[in-house]
C-alpha cells in the first residue's frame, strides 16, 4: 500500500472520528444540561440543598410504593410478553395448523396500526371489565407485541430440523420440545426482549395515566407529576427520579444488550 493511500486513509479515519464525537456531543448535551439543570442550586441555596431536597422527596415520599408499581407492571408486562410471545412464535415456526398463515399475517399487519389507536378500545374494555385502577388493568392493554412473536418465529425457523427429529425420536412432546430445546437455544434473543420491554413498560405515560386516577396506585412516570407538585421540584427533576432505575438497568445490561439485539438483527426471516 502506497504512502499516499495511507495518508488518506489516516485522514479519513480522523474525519470519520471527528464527525462520529460531534454527534455524540449532540445526542448527549440535551442530557447533560437537563442533569446540569436539576442539580443547579435553587436560589438562596447551595447544591447540597439540592441535593438533600432530592434525597428527602425519595425517601420521605411516596416514590418508594410508585417504583414499586412500576416495577410490578412493567415486571408483568415483560413476562408476560415473554411467554405468549416465545409460545406463538414457536406454533407458526414449528406446528403445522389451520390459521397458520392468517394468524401470522395477522401479526404482520398489526405493524400497520399504531397502539395508541387502540387507546379509546382499551380504555371501555377495561373499565367495562372492572380494571381501572388496578395492576391487571396496566398490563393487560400492554401485551400487544407483534415484534416479539415476530423475532421468536425468525430465530427458530434458524434452529436445526435435526434437533426437533432427534427429540421426537426420543418420544418427547411438543412442550417438552419447546422448554427444554427451543427455548435453552434462545437466550440472548429473549434477554435482550426482556430489558427493552421492561423499559418500554416502564417509561409508559399514555395509558398508565389513563387507567390509574388513584395516587397509591399510579406509576411512577404518572406520579412524576405528583411530585413536582407537592415538593415545588422541576419537571426536569422529577422526570430524572422517575428514569433513573430504567437507567442503571441499561447501564449495568448495556454489553449483553448490545451483543443480543446485534443476534436479533443478524435474524433472517
Amino acid at each position: 500500500m502506497s504512502p499516499v493511500l495511507v495518508r488518506r486513509l489516516d485522514a479519513m479515519g480522523l474525519l470519520l472520528t471527528l464527525l462520529a464525537l460531534a454527534l455524540g456531543i449532540v445526542w448527549a448535551f440535551p442530557l447533560l444540561w437537563s442533569i446540569a439543570a436539576t442539580l443547579r442550586p435553587h436560589p438562596g441555596g447551595s447544591m447540597l440543598d439540592s441535593l438533600l431536597l432530592y434525597a428527602s422527596v425519595l425517601f420521605n415520599s411516596d416514590m418508594g410504593r410508585w417504583y414499586l408499581n412500576s416495577l410490578i407492571t412493567a415486571g408483568g408486562v415483560t413476562l408476560i410478553v415473554l411467554a405468549i410471545s416465545s409460545a406463538c412464535g414457536y406454533a407458526i415456526s414449528q406446528l403445522d395448523f389451520t390459521g397458520r398463515r392468517l394468524l401470522w399475517g395477522m401479526i404482520l399487519a398489526s405493524f400497520m396500526i399504531p397502539v395508541q389507536a387502540l387507546i379509546i378500545n382499551h380504555f371501555f374494555l377495561m373499565n367495562q371489565w372492572g380494571l381501572i385502577n388496578t395492576w391487571l388493568g396496566v398490563i393487560l392493554p400492554q401485551l400487544i407485541a407483534p415484534i416479539a412473536v415476530i423475532v421468536y418465529k425468525q430465530y427458530f425457523d434458524t434452529v436445526p430440523a435435526a434437533l426437533r427429529e432427534a427429540a421426537r425420536i426420543d418420544g418427547a412432546s411438543e412442550a417438552q420440545i419447546f422448554f427444554r430445546v427451543y427455548l435453552p437455544l434462545n437466550w440472548g434473543i429473549s434477554s435482550a426482549l426482556a430489558i427493552i420491554i421492561f423499559i418500554g413498560a416502564w417509561n409508559a405515560f399514555l395509558w398508565p395515566f389513563l387507567a390509574v386516577t388513584k395516587p397509591e396506585l399510579m406509576n411512577v412516570t404518572v406520579a412524576a407529576t405528583e411530585v413536582q407538585d407537592r415538593y415545588g421540584i422541576s419537571g426536569l427533576a422529577a422526570a430524572l427520579l422517575s428514569g433513573l432505575p430504567v437507567a442503571v438497568v441499561y447501564l449495568l445490561f448495556q454489553r449483553r444488550v448490545t451483543e443480543a439485539v446485534m443476534l436479533a438483527g443478524s435474524i433472517k426471516g
